[in-house]
């Protein structure tokens, strides 16, 4: 069929397996297709389009609430929902996001970027539910890696506890990001192998549910079961939460998943269906990706797989990040290099298979990863947290009360800080600072270029006075040539970069080589600007702010992050504080969430381009 043309799931009641397997293959083709062009988490939406639709044949949506953890993998419950024919516009600039969007459909009834969340607004939907009286079904899907997120294992606990009645669907392909790890993932996998637990059950259940007396004799059966299942199968983990197992399920197969789902109706109380799935299934070089390449990538080459990408002007900033550190370890034991379930982004491949005594993955628990390098901390460690900015939120309390005031040695390395374009307003790296430059200890740097970087983590290594944070965005770095020396960057210096009497340029990171832009075409203007590279977000550099209060001279900020608590913001505060007058012009994102596309069009759209700052300069000075 023309998949463009599916307004709405309800024609799914109507068709048999064979129906529904092929519509699978016509799904499975389209997406292929059209990410080719558009790019996105193809790997994981792959693997769950027999769930996909076996869900919402079973189901009434929106009635029923389907919410997916994540959401990158939604694309097939998109695609059922009526905008197949958006998907050119997938990620794009003013089009389909890539993950559940409220406003785009009323089948979208939870928004997430950030995993192991369905399971806590499950269990609120199914509250509600309870308390007002009505009777739909309450279905999260979750992935395997998504469990092992502290949040998740508390939901679980608190739904089994409340006997609170919902269908939990594990998609268990054996990956998230990266392939993954812990014990959780340990136990799942003794789970695919074991089957033997279940069919012993369903097949005693219905014997004796047919025996006059059958209840009772049920019950009795309950308690060798209770002693049968501790030495069959370890889905005792979840029936001992007070949460009904079921499976595993083959998530290929629509007989195995219809019957589940039935099976999960009649029972009054939790449930969970351990689904079994193959990431990629159906396109040959995603099925075989091991390392978590096809989670989530750019346009592609349809027949080989192979990612269509720009030649880079330098090294990717994980890249070159992760190498130093290396370079460190190496030489010292000490050095040890934590990231939670993001090996592959943040390029700590190389790392884990040079050093793997002093490496770790702890999987989606960015709340643990941070504790843990502080407890490497007290024993003398030297720990290295490799961890993306938007994900940095989620420890905001172990940073503050574990690291920070304690007044720790761990060094973060916070990638993907600014705008990350594709993935959206779940994923903007524009919050940290906010954050990050409230608490007393903290230094928080930015580098303008590769040198700098390298500068930065040998500055960090020598710190010895608390913890300390280097950010730095998505992509490639300038292609500047790199310089063997490593220079110590005194803590709280900035870099002035040019001189000039009209007006002062203030910018971190690569934003510095926009305004270094702005300043050669102001001069073009006979407007001569100073050039600042702010590389000290935290602690500022007080000395030159003085100077530049007392020359009276305008100033002009420019970050790629939130005004409110940004670098600006910090400026304003210090001039008012000491009674300047300069004129002063903050330039950033303004109060609002950033959506999804080209980072060059959303730079331009909030007045972050150089155009755009120029204009913002002479309209100062005037």
């Amino acid at each position: 069929m023309d998949i463009r043309t599916i307004k709405d799931p309800s024609f799914l009641k109507s068709l048999s397996v064979q129906e529904l397997e092929t519509l699978s293959h016509d799904i499975r083709q389209f997406l292929i297709e059209t990410c080719s062009v558009t790019g996105g988490h193809i790997g994981a939406n792959l693997g769950v389009v027999e769930l996909t639709i076996a869900l919402h044949k079973h189901y009434q949506s929106p009635i029923d609430k389907i919410i997916w953890d994540v959401g990158h993998q939604s694309y097939i419950h998109k695609i059922l929902t009526g905008r197949a024919n958006q998907f050119d516009t997938l990620r794009q600039y003013k089009g389909l996001c890539g993950f559940p969007k409220l406003r785009e459909s009323e089948h979208d009834v939870w928004e997430a970027g950030h995993s192991s969340t369905s399971l806590s607004a499950a269990m609120g939907m199914a509250k509600a539910r309870d308390i007002l009286g009505h009777s739909n079904h309450i279905v999260p899907i979750i992935g395997d890696g998504a469990l092992t997120g502290g949040m998740a294992l508390e939901a679980l606990n608190s739904i089994g506890h409340d006997r609170t009645n919902m269908t939990i669907i594990l998609n268990d392909n054996e990956m998230s990001i990266a392939p993954n790890v812990g014990a959780m993932h340990n136990m799942l996998g003794r789970i695919r192998m074991n089957q033997g637990y279940n069919r012993l059950k369903v097949d005693a259940e219905t014997v004796l549910s047919r025996l006059p007396g059958g209840s009772r004799l049920r019950e009795s059966a309950d308690r060798l079961k209770d002693s049968l299942k501790y030495l069959v199968v370890d889905g005792a983990f979840f029936e001992e939460l007070g949460i009904r197992y079921i499976g595993p399920v083959d998530g290929h197969n629509y007989e195995e998943l219809e019957h589940a789902l039935k099976t999960a109706d009649s029972i009054d109380k939790p449930v969970l269906i351990h689904v079994v799935t193959k990431k990629g299934k159906g396109y040959h070089p995603a099925e075989n990706d091991k390392i978590g390449t096809w989670h989530g990538l750019g346009p592609y080459k349809l027949d080989t797989g192979e990612q269509i990408k720009g030649q880079p002007k330098g090294p990717s900033w994980s890249q070159l990040m992760s190498d130093e550190i290396l370079s460190y370890a190496r030489e010292d034991e000490r050095v040890v290099a934590i990231t939670p379930a993001m090996p592959v982004g943040s390029k700590l491949t190389k790392f884990q298979s040079e050093l793997p005594e002093q490496f770790f993955d702890v999987g989606i628990a960015e709340q643990h990863a941070v504790t843990m390098a502080a407890g490497l901390a007290m024993e003398g460690m030297r720990p290295y947290v490799a961890i993306y900015s938007t994900f940095l939120q989620r420890a905001y309390d172990q940073v503050l009360h574990d690291v920070d005031r304690q007044k720790l040695n761990v060094i973060f390395g916070i990638d993907r800080s600014g705008l990350v374009g594709a993935d959206g307003e779940t994923h903007q790296g524009v919050f940290d600072i906010g954050f990050l430059t409230q608490f007393p200890n903290m230094v928080v740097m930015m580098p303008k270029d590769e040198n700098e970087a390298k500068d930065m983590v040998y500055t960090a290594m020598e710190y010895q006075d608390g913890p300390i944070a280097i950010r730095y965005p998505r992509g490639n770095g300038l292609g500047v040539e790199i310089q063997d020396e490593r220079n110590a960057l005194p803590i709280g210096r900035w870099e002035k970069l040019s001189n000039g009497t009209d007006v002062a340029l203030i910018a971190y990171g690569p934003t510095v080589e926009t305004i270094k832009q702005v300043a050669a075409s102001l001069e073009a203007n006979n407007i001569n600007a100073t050039v600042i590279n702010a590389r000290y977000i935290k602690p500022m550099d007080t000395e030159m702010l003085h100077e530049l209060g007392n020359a009276n001279i305008p100033i002009v900020t420019v970050e790629e992050n939130m005004l409110n608590g940004g670098l600006g913001s910090q400026v304003s505060n210090f001039l008012t504080d000491h009674a300047y007058r300069n004129k002063l012009k903050r330039l950033g994102i303004d109060d609002i969430y950033i959506e999804h596309g080209d980072v060059d069009r959303i730079l331009q759209d909030i007045g972050l381009d150089a155009t755009s700052i120029e204009q913002s300069v002479k309209t100062l000075l005037k």
